[in-house]
Parts: structure tokens; sequence; C-alpha cells
């Protein structure tokens, strides 16, 4: 039986955005079947909610207390709960980060200043993974849409939240035409939301003993589908990008490239097949 794990997740205590509690969303991921969820509060240069003016070691401990919370709330009911975050560029493009800890942060106060390129080789080098976020959203506090191809281990193939369809089509496309793994999630901000709509996430074949599985599993391209709506992805070749696009390369530099270049693919591809769940199937 597969395991179903939430791969991103947002708490109020470190998300502006988000309205629940890491310990609230426990008893209904585990009523959905999922095995464990990660955490991945927007971080420093992003929507969080926790004030920058704080110095750097109180900033990290601030910071990882809503995934704290979901941890000890997830140990009570024998739920797996793991960290991330999720890290902003320029207002624009978002990247989830895993495989890293509290530890690791407490010590690395220059992850405040990155580029794209310095987070995904100074990951890579602490032994965690780079997915990016809802690749081709194109919301109304979005200015342009950044594609990473060089800088990032996997795309967020299906993110709950996404208003149009279409914006997950063309990451499925463009994930297929680099050949890179692909996750999905819920970007679940409210229990309300998990309550009333379900959630995405990833299925494996066995369960998470720790973050580092999961890393080894975008990495190794080891994922053995996702759980989405029907259709989510599906691509139909009219969809549209009206926001100006910047791809840039495994340096981090702009290419000038055109991303209609980057969702060319076949259907045929050899890419990992996804699988679409209902979101009454139980998963072990």
């Amino acid at each position: 039986m597969s395991c179903l794990y939430e791969t991103h997740l947002h708490t109020s205590w470190a998300s502006a955005c988000a309205q629940s509690k890491g310990s609230q969303y426990i008893r209904y991921y585990k009523e959905l079947g999922y095995s464990g969820i990660i955490v991945t509060d927007h971080f420093y240069n992003g929507n969080t909610a926790i004030p920058r003016n704080l110095p750097w070691k109180e900033w990290v401990k601030q910071f990882c207390r809503g995934y704290e919370e979901a941890r000890n709330e997830g140990e009570r009911q024998c739920f797996d709960v793991f960290f991330g975050w999720e890290e902003t560029f320029d207002g624009c493009d978002d990247y989830l980060v895993y495989g890293l800890d509290r530890e690791w942060l407490l010590e690395h106060p220059e992850v405040r200043n990155w580029t794209r390129g310095e987070q995904y080789r100074t990951v890579h080098a602490a032994g965690g993974c780079v997915v990016q976020a809802h690749p081709f959203r194109q919301h109304s506090y979005i200015r342009r849409v950044v594609l990473s191809t060089g800088c990032v281990d996997a795309v967020e193939a299906a993110n709950a939240t996404n208003f149009d369809q279409s914006y997950d089509a063309l990451a499925m496309r463009y994930a297929k035409k680099l050949g890179l793994p692909v996750t999905a999630g819920s970007d679940m901000h409210a229990v309300q939301d998990l309550i009333c709509a379900g959630a995405y996430g990833i299925c494996v074949a066995e369960k998470f003993r720790s973050i580092d599985d999961f890393v080894r599993a975008v990495c190794n391209n080891a994922i053995d589908g996702i759980s989405i709506d029907e259709g989510r992805c599906d691509y139909y070749g009219d969809e549209k990008v009206l926001l100006p696009v910047d791809v840039r390369d495994k340096d981090d530099r702009s290419t000038g490239k055109s991303w209609k270049d980057l969702i060319e693919c076949s259907e045929t591809s050899s890419f990992r097949t996804t699988s679409a769940r209902s979101k009454d199937e139980k998963y072990g």
C-alpha cells in the first residue's frame, strides 16, 4: 500500500498568510490517510510572520516554532512531521528547501543573502534538495515568471492553491522537458481548506524514516506518483503565460530563451508516470 505525504504546508506561527497552527493539521491529515507532512513555512525573504529585526539565532528559533508545534502534536498522535522551508526571490519565484534543520540554520546566517545558485549549491553540499514551487503561477502579486532550469532538483508540478489548472499543466510539461522529477503539494494554509477540499501529495512505496529519505526519493527520481485531482496536469495546447518570463541557467543567469521552448515535449516521454487519487482513498 502506498504511503502519502504532504510536501507543502504553512503554519500561522511562521507564515503571515497562514491561518492554522501546525498542531491543528495532524488529526485531519491522519483521517485522510496521510503518512506524514512536511512543514514549509515562508522563509526570511518571503511572507514570513517572524520580524526580520530579530537577532539571527532568535529569528531561527521563532521560525522553527510552527514546525515544532506540529512535530510535537505528531508525536502524540504517532504521525510523522518533517521540516523544510519555502524561500522567495525578488517577490516572484519560490523554492522549497528540504533536508536541513534548525541547527544548520543557526550556524548559517548567510542564507538571508543567497542567490538561487548559492542556495542550490549550498543546500546540495549539506545533503538537502531544492524544488521550485508552482513555477508557472501568475497570481496578482507576481511580477514575472522565473524558470530556474539549472538550480533545482525537481519541480512542483501540481499545487492545489493555483487558481488556474493551466499553471500545473505547464509545470508538468516543463518538468518533462527538463527531465526533472515532480512533486505535488497542497500549499496548505488553513485546516478549513483541508476539510473542504482535501489535499495533494506524493506517493511512495515505503514510509520515510526521516527527511533524508524524502531528499533521496527526490534526487533519485524515486517518487512513485502524485496524488492530485483528475485532469489537474492535463495539457491542451492553449495555455497562456501573460507575465514576462525569465529563463535562468545553472549559474543563475538570464538566458533570453523562450518559455515555449521548455514545454515542447513528447507525451511518450520516459518521465515517471503520475497517478491521480480520489480524496476518499485511504493510504498506508
